[in-house]
């Protein structure tokens, strides 16, 4: 028996580009990764993708998260020199309907529905509001945030760049950071610090702070060490996590995010014992006066491997005009 599939989904980083087709249930099939370095554009790995899994019998409709805002159906890539438009697509590839959606509003999309195992709490166990809007974030290659307003009929993506907001130092450790960070590039955005570069950033910050020359090549190189037992590098990544769990909780505020708020994104699951120690939602729960605001909106690690495919799928749902 042939398969018939309802659609094509995928979700386009900066690092890598991840496919799956859907089928008639909603159900993802045949997923697979790519790096993006290795090609010259996003249509030739949809085009391998396609023939590797797919053959003659093409999917009608797609919907593709994306790294970046999608402005009247066009993607300039934040962290990759590629520029894609959905009406480029649908010539290329003979697509009846296509998508494109920022990829944390796909992840956005996906908290709702994802299974407890697909998660892990951080901080107590609480209920959030189920009307109230949802708030996914998460750092990788850049730092992304996206928002899901709810109803009892639908839920609505709502894509931002609140990564590229202003950093706050926290304490005065954090306010030699940002210095360090404003002599370099003037402007400190919440990206500067929490990603993968922002992560080395913040491990040479701590090194020149303490006196000492730092020693490791990279942001991996400073995760590994951590999970060595390097004191110094557990001490980069127990900051890393603080600060998360701050600009969380201000993301929280700003949203009036009491369904939740999820976090994804490539680094957070490599940190996912730190980031349940306390520091995290200590943090997100330090906000003052409005600390008893906080206090009730539960906090989750997306533990799914392909979180905004999930949501894409929702998305792909919509365009075939059925709520998931």
């Amino acid at each position: 028996m042939v398969m018939i599939y309802a659609g094509l989904v995928g979700d386009v980083g900066g690092t890598n580009a991840r496919f799956a087709l859907v089928d008639g249930e909603g159900h993802l099939r045949h997923t697979k990764t790519y790096v993006c370095a290795d090609f010259a554009a996003l249509d030739e790995i949809i085009q391998t993708y396609l023939t590797e899994t797919a053959g003659k019998k093409r999917p009608a409709k797609a919907v593709i998260a994306v790294a970046g805002p999608v402005v009247d159906g066009e993607i300039e890539f934040t962290n990759l020199d590629w520029q894609v438009s959905e009406t480029d697509l649908i010539a290329a590839f003979g697509f009846d309907a296509i998508k494109l959606v920022n990829d944390f509003a796909g992840q956005a999309m996906a908290a709702p529905v994802l299974d407890p195992a697909d998660l892990r709490r951080i901080g107590p166990d609480l209920r959030g509001a189920s009307t109230c809007p949802i708030v996914v974030l998460g750092p990788g290659t850049g730092f992304g945030v996206a928002a899901v307003a709810r109803s009892q009929h639908v839920d609505i993506a709502v894509a931002t760049e609140a990564g590229h907001a202003g950093f706050a130092p926290h304490d005065e450790v954090e306010v030699e950071v940002w210095k360090r960070l404003q002599g370099r590039y003037g402007r400190v955005s919440v990206e500067r610090v929490l990603s993968g570069q922002g992560l080395f950033e913040l491990y040479l910050a701590l090194e020149f702070m303490a006196g000492r020359d730092p020693t490791l090549a990279d942001e991996r190189a400073v995760m590994e060490a951590a999970s060595g037992g390097d004191v110094a590098a557990g001490e980069v990544l127990d900051r890393f996590c603080a600060i998360l769990g701050g600009v969380a909780g201000d993301l929280a505020l700003t949203f009036g995010a009491r369904g939740g708020v999820y976090v994804g994104g490539g680094i957070a699951p490599r940190m996912a014992e730190r980031l349940l120690s306390g520091g995290f939602r200590a943090r997100f729960e330090a906000k003052g006066r409005l600390a008893p605001y906080v206090r009730d909106i539960p906090t989750f690690l997306i533990t799914h491997p392909f979180p905004a495919l999930v949501g894409c799928a929702r998305e792909l749902a919509q365009l075939e005009g059925v709520r998931l």
